[in-house]
């Protein structure tokens, strides 16, 4: 196995406290070391949304250690692909990148039950992004 990543994919929401976070910890989880992982926001929050790190441990996946980054032009540049859920123009736009949009609830002050179904659409995307990676690199 080649220790060069597949890709590399930048997860961004306004405060890379919920949905951010959990993308990147299933991406993380489901790819190991095959995708390089990045995460940030336009204002990041002062802390990961506990109700995200919960309904995230809840299925094995443990991002209690991750911290909202600021969105910078750089992490933009070395990314295959940007995702974004709900950061609206606040992302850099550069040629050569694959971007998303991603609709998803914002979980911010939601409490476990309301986050559970944000996570389950973010892990079923996640699932289908690896597909599309593999893809690639067969063609």
């Amino acid at each position: 196995m080649s220790s060069t990543p597949l890709a590399s994919v930048l997860f961004v929401c306004v405060h890379n406290a919920g949905r951010s976070q959990m993308a990147a910890g299933f991406l993380t989880h489901l790819a190991g070391d095959r995708i390089e992982v990045r995460s940030a926001g336009s204002i990041p929050g002062d802390q990961v949304n506990p109700a995200a790190v919960e309904a995230m441990k809840e299925v094995g996946v443990d991002i209690s250690d991750q911290r909202p980054k600021v969105l910078t032009t750089e992490a933009v540049q070395a990314s295959d692909f940007v995702i974004t859920m709900g950061c609206g123009d606040a992302c850099p736009i550069f040629p050569g990148k694959k971007y998303l949009d991603w609709t998803l609830e914002d979980p911010a002050g939601k409490g476990v039950d309301s986050v559970r179904p944000i996570r389950d659409e973010i892990k079923t995307r996640i699932e289908a992004l690896i597909a599309e990676i593999d893809a690639q690199q067969e063609a």
